[in-house]
């Protein structure tokens, strides 16, 4: 598994932050700021550490964006790729 990790130490008006860039192997991503290095080293460790759980509840709102499409086509309220809600 394959994870790109940066944690860079910024400056800002109430001190120093830590801005932490993540992305899995799952193309997921997410940037943050913490207040600490350990904060930010913490919360890359947890992010990473739920990698296959946010990829399988991709996959489950996938799935459920889909079926309400098809249902939607099949009640007539979708066609082609406008939604009708103009």
């Amino acid at each position: 598994m394959k994870y790109y990790i940066t944690i860079e130490k910024q400056k800002a008006s109430f001190g120093t932050t830590y801005k932490v860039d993540l992305e899995d192997h799952n193309g997921n991503y997410t940037g943050v700021y913490e207040r600490t290095i350990e904060e930010a080293i913490n919360f890359a460790k947890n992010w990473c550490e739920q990698a296959e759980n946010r990829q399988k509840e991709k996959e489950i709102m996938s799935k459920a964006i889909a079926q309400c499409i098809k249902l939607d086509k099949k009640a007539g309220i979708v066609s082609g790729y406008r939604d009708c809600l103009d």
